[in-house]
């Protein structure tokens, strides 16, 4: 007889429903391929009286986490409650009651990845988490294998498909912000609490894990800097079509010699460019290494099925693994002690959007602030004039300078009578 692996599921929202779903619809699929029944045991759920959509034995629901971590019938417990707590201790207690465990919890990972990996190892029990970044786009096993051997030099990625949806909407169809927002949130991308996802730290969170794997070097959140979409005007995507770029909220991760640059935020670039033909709700991983070259990982970064793709994925190697009465956990080697260059020491090109008095001179002043700062100018334009206010819109773009230098700069602009307003201004890249 085949072989029973019991799981514990603690969550049963979107994506809970759906690993749930995947379980019992492609059972006899999954068996052959783990060479054991994956058998749903027991599901974790808050309030296990609630009507749902989904139909399980009323013997499988629980609301105490005790009932599914010392069940000696189940053997991989899958995460999918989301958030940092209580989900952390969840997987905590999972693993120091000997069970393997899968989780999409990104925020946990982020913030305690190595602690978790470490605590597995002794127990000796697998910790797989290929869910937590990219939903079902292939990420955390090929950084892991794959590109094992290359020397990774930068990471450009769009990690958060909400943003993208809402930056797409601002692009294409001239929406403003708060009514590309709005729209996400009808359609389900966008939570109605969307902090996380328009103020970057969503893709943060993301961006940490890929780091720690690409450069072998501990990354916490706080490491990364951070801004968000929501300052971005329509006249900014016109703008930046202008000058031949697109707007994207981009996680960055540079290696320099002993050095990592770390950053999440709108950029500017090249229209022509891979990542600037990323729409919508999809993400898009681009990596650079020194044997494969670059690559660029896209596809659905949210979503029950490409989650649940991901899920079972892992679950399927550790039902391997069990069946073969092996252990293969990737081990955890962050053994290059790297630095995080602050954020003021970033080099890049600027864009500026200015709304000031229409009236000789402002541009010889302008141009004077960012001179005495080691600003040079690349090109320059007077856009919108207003008549009855009598102000213009004056647009610039920079060469390379570095953030501490430009920060200064706009400090001193914003101190100049014909200024009205620094409208706004993005980075550039590539």
């Amino acid at each position: 007889m085949m072989k029973d692996i019991g799981i514990g599921l603690l969550g049963l929202g979107t994506v809970g429903s759906g690993v749930a779903r995947v379980l019992r619809d492609k059972a006899s699929s999954l068996a052959e391929q783990a060479g054991a029944s994956l058998v749903l045991k027991k599901v974790l759920e808050r309030d296990i009286t609630k009507p749902r959509a989904l139909k399980l034995e009323p013997r499988m629901l629980v609301n105490h986490i005790e009932e599914v971590i010392t069940d000696p019938k189940v053997d991989i417990v899958i995460e999918v409650i989301g958030g940092e707590h209580p989900a952390f201790e969840y997987i905590k207690q999972a693993i120091t009651n000997g069970k393997h465990v899968v989780t999409a919890n990104k925020e946990v990972i982020a913030k305690y990845g190595y602690e978790l990996l470490s605590l597995a190892q002794k127990h000796n029990v697998d910790l797989r988490y290929e869910a937590s970044v990219g939903s079902g786009i292939p990420l955390i096993s090929p950084f892991q294998q794959d590109l094992a051997a290359n020397d990774i030099s930068a990471i450009y990625a769009i990690l958060n498909g909400t943003t993208n949806y809402i930056l797409t909407q601002m692009s294409q169809e001239g929406l403003d912000f708060s009514l590309a927002l709005k729209q996400a949130q009808e359609l389900g991308y966008a939570e109605a609490n969307p902090a996380n996802d328009i103020e970057g730290i969503d893709a943060a969170y993301k961006l940490a894990i890929l780091s720690s794997l690409a450069f072998h070097t501990a990354v916490k959140p706080q490491d990364i800097y951070c801004e968000g979409v929501s300052r971005l005007q329509v006249s900014d995507f016109r703008y930046a079509k202008e000058f031949g770029y697109a707007i994207k909220l981009l996680a960055i991760a540079k290696r320099v010699d002993k050095a990592i640059e770390l950053r999440v935020h709108p950029v500017f670039i090249p229209e022509d460019s891979q990542l600037a033909k990323v729409n919508g709700v999809y993400n898009a991983i681009q990596v650079e290494g020194d044997l494969a070259g670059k690559l660029v990982f896209y596809g659905q970064g949210a979503g029950a099925l490409p989650a649940s793709s991901a899920i079972i994925a892992d679950v399927l190697t550790i039902a391997r693994n069990i069946c073969h009465g092996v252990t293969s956990y990737p081990k955890v080697e962050l053994n290059q002690k790297l630095v995080v260059k602050p954020m003021t020491n970033i080099k890049t090109r600027y864009y500026f959007r200015l709304n000031v008095a229409d009236r000789p001179g402002v541009l010889a002043q302008i141009s004077k602030v960012l001179g005495d700062n080691s600003i040079s100018i690349s090109s320059v334009i007077q856009k919108e004039s207003n008549p009855i206010s009598q102000t213009a819109v004056i647009v610039i773009m920079t060469h390379p300078a570095e953030e501490k230098a430009v920060q200064k700069a706009l400090g001193e602009i914003r101190q100049l009578t014909m200024v009205k307003e620094i409208s706004n201004f993005i980075r550039v890249e590539g």
